[in-house]
């Protein structure tokens, strides 16, 4: 007794591309971006969050500065909510940010002025400007994270200065800079410590403590002028110099480490994931996240045009254990991008009910594209109605004498249906099951198939590789009029140049070729040939010859195009070994 043909494995697709890191899948989750103009098309110079607010609620808003105007935008909504323009006609604004009780912004101006707003009524409480204040642009104000009415300024005029918000002059005058003064912020951690670069290519540790010294306690040099810095801790700087970023260590009193990932300069610095990843941007349009333990790229993003501001934005949530003592946790929420055209790009991401409504927006948008809206719907009623009843289910008590009993094993698992190119390939009928796979009217199906007999390209290509297997390939090409032929040159066309269907395509077309050569020669000068081929339809053998000339060409092209590929192969390994 002859044994059971087992229905054939399908051909499986060669390994696509490598899987996403854990990274790369995290930042993908950023998108759904929003692409805001900005005033008069100027350049995003600047994009702040208020810092954390250890005694009241944190405010949900970030500070956008552009041209002359200081706008004032939702985390949870990303929508504008106030718009600050009070500054002069021939005015610049400049580094607009929120105190950490979301009462107050300051911002700085070029022509030397800064100013205090109440951001309720948009008034001004106070201006800093005359012989006692910075004669020219102020490009960075920052608040102390740690004294709710304290503040530094770094200026144009070469000089850092820390202010009270109740007093017209500085407390303290840093004094030492030799060029213009472009970043500066406070050292968590360390009360009174302030770190300012400058184009004078100088990166310089101030203590603002002691009023009589107005002089740097550390002086750190670099070879291209700083544009921006970012502290990590208490003892680490990132410093943006050209396009190095500097990872300075304080106490060291040297460089840990430089990141060479920029081929311009890197204009803004932000950290994310609670300090583990640094964020870098710069003129050449790239958003660059480096892990923070070995200072590689572990994810990106492409602009297109050079970014000027960045700053990855966080929303602050209660955690399970807030009720009874727990901490708030803060969750990153978008990544905002400054471009030098003007344009404001928020990215967000979604998580939880947020991006299960997104993905159930896409799918059904899918539907709709394809024409199966109506199923979708059916399916998703389906789907509810299941689900609310095991819902139901689950708050019943099923204990007691009503529970059955429900012995399993020794199931037999029900063979699958076959496909009807399947039923002929088992019995032998090797032409016809052909035939089927390669029906048009049948080739509707889905990837993989279905079982109302419908087929896709993984069946031909099953189908294919069975008959070479069984060395029957000829017997089912052979002795086929024109017409029978076009549905497996059309799938030869288009599948020629697949690398999964080379090695198969070509050992079809050869077995093609070698058995229709002759006919091939007659139907194109034009006469029938034997008395077997009077009744050869003329306009499918023109139409076979048309494909198999069709075949040809794109066969020349790929191989074409397989020796420029090997040519420049051979340049690089030159170039390398160079």
């Amino acid at each position: 007794m002859a044994a059971e043909v087992q229905p054939l494995p399908p051909v499986r697709a060669a390994p696509g591309p490598a899987p996403l890191t854990a990274d790369q899948a995290y930042w993908r989750t950023f998108k759904n971006q929003l692409l805001l103009p900005s005033p008069h098309n100027a350049g995003v110079t600047s994009i702040t969050t208020p810092a954390h607010n250890p005694t009241g609620p944190q405010p949900d808003s970030f500070v956008v500065t552009s041209g002359g105007r200081v706008q004032i935008y939702s985390t949870k909504t990303r929508k504008l909510i106030k718009t600050i323009s009070r500054f002069g006609v021939d005015d610049t604004a400049r580094s607009g940010v929120l105190r950490r009780d979301g009462r107050i912004l300051l911002a700085g101006g070029d022509s030397g002025v800064m100013q205090a707003f109440d951001t309720g009524s948009r008034a001004i409480l106070r201006q800093w400007r005359g012989k006692d204040a910075h004669q020219t642009a102020v490009r960075v104000v920052r608040w102390n994270p740690n004294v709710l009415t304290e503040f530094m300024s770094a200026s144009d005029d070469r000089t850092v200065r820390v202010w009270d918000l109740t007093e017209d002059t500085p407390k303290w005058t840093g004094i030492g800079h030799e060029d213009y003064v472009r970043c500066g912020c406070w050292l968590p951690g360390q009360d009174g410590m302030v770190v300012t670069g400058s184009y004078d290519q100088s990166v310089r540790v101030w203590d603002t403590r002691q009023a009589a010294n107005n002089r740097a306690t550390m002086v750190f040099k670099f070879p291209d002028v700083v544009e921006d810095l970012l502290p990590l801790s208490s003892s680490m700087v990132a410093v943006a110099a050209g396009n190095e970023v500097t990872i300075l260590n304080l106490i060291a009193g040297r460089a840990e480490h430089i990141i060479r990932s920029h081929q311009k300069t890197v204009t803004a610095l932000s950290t994310s994931q609670n300090g583990a990843r640094l964020l870098t941007a710069g003129l050449d349009g790239h958003v660059k996240v480096h892990n923070t333990t070995s200072w590689e790229v572990v994810a990106g993003f492409k602009y297109p045009s050079p970014i000027l501001s960045l700053s990855l934005i966080t929303t602050t949530t209660s955690s399970t254990t807030a009720s009874v003592g727990g901490s708030k946790e803060s969750t990153n929420r978008h990544l905002a991008v400054g471009l030098q055209t003007g344009l404001l790009s928020l990215r967000t991401r979604l998580a939880g009910p947020e991006k299960s409504k997104s993905r159930e927006k896409e799918k059904r948008m899918a539907a709709l594209l394809e024409g199966t809206a109506d199923e979708y719907e059916r399916k998703q009623k389906k789907r509810d109605l299941r689900q609310g009843i095991r819902a139901r289910d689950r708050g019943k008590d099923f204990r007691g004498e009503g529970a059955d009993i429900v012995i399993t094993g020794n199931e037999r698992s029900r063979a699958k249906k076959l496909k009807p190119w399947q039923s002929c390939l088992r019995k032998g009928e090797y032409k016809r099951s052909l035939d089927l796979v390669l029906t048009p009217a049948s080739s509707k199906g889905q990837s993989g198939g279905s079982d109302d007999g419908g087929v896709s390209k993984d069946d031909i290509l099953t189908c294919l590789t069975a008959l070479h297997h069984r060395s029957a390939l000829r017997t089912a090409l052979a002795n086929r009029p024109p017409h029978a032929l076009l549905p497996l040159l059309h799938f030869l066309l288009k599948q020629i140049n697949s690398p999964r269907f080379v090695g198969l395509g070509t050992l079809v077309l050869g077995n093609l070729l070698d058995l229709y050569a002759p006919k091939f020669a007659k139907w194109q000068d034009g006469s029938s040939g034997d008395e077997e081929d009077e009744d050869v339809d003329e306009e499918s053998a023109r139409e076979v010859l048309r494909l198999l000339g069709r075949v040809q060409r794109r066969v020349r092209s790929a191989a074409d195009l397989a020796g420029q590929a090997v040519a420049t192969v051979g340049v690089l390994d030159l170039l390398a070994a160079g």
